[in-house]
């Protein structure tokens, strides 16, 4: 049902035309939205939340918004076995990746480091994903 939500809103913009809505307005919101409600529906049901990944959200000098979805991106890809809808994730974020950037594609490297659980990168995600959603 979630993936015929995405397919439903694009069918409707391309049969209302152009200028009808901001496109790339909906083409950020819907895949936003959508991984918000992922990430808060699978935090406490996520089989291996004491896993360590590394926490790209603890040293973020560049505060590059596209840099930190593309590595989180990276992280949520490498952990898709810990739940199903890990992948739905994935693919969210690599539509708003691809929105927003033409140079960075998923998944992009995250150099090791300081690591953090999965629970806890969880968490940052959805603070990362509602910072985002708020200056849209």
């Amino acid at each position: 049902m979630s993936s015929s939500l995405p397919t439903l809103l694009a069918l409707l913009v391309l049969l209302a035309g152009p200028g009808a809505v901001p496109t790339l307005c909906l083409q950020l919101s819907v895949p936003l939205m959508e991984s918000i409600r992922i990430v808060n529906d699978i935090q406490g049901e996520v089989s291996c939340v004491k896993m360590n990944v590394t926490d790209i959200f603890a040293d973020n000098k560049t505060n590059n918004k596209t840099e930190l979805l593309c590595k989180a991106s990276t992280i949520v890809w490498e952990s898709q076995h810990c739940h199903k809808n890990l992948q739905g994730l994935f693919l969210n974020m690599r539509q708003l990746l691809n929105a927003s950037s033409t140079s960075l594609k998923a998944p992009c490297p995250t150099a090791a480091g300081n690591t953090t659980s999965m629970e806890k990168f969880l968490a940052d995600l959805r603070t990362f994903f509602h910072q985002l959603a708020k200056n849209k």
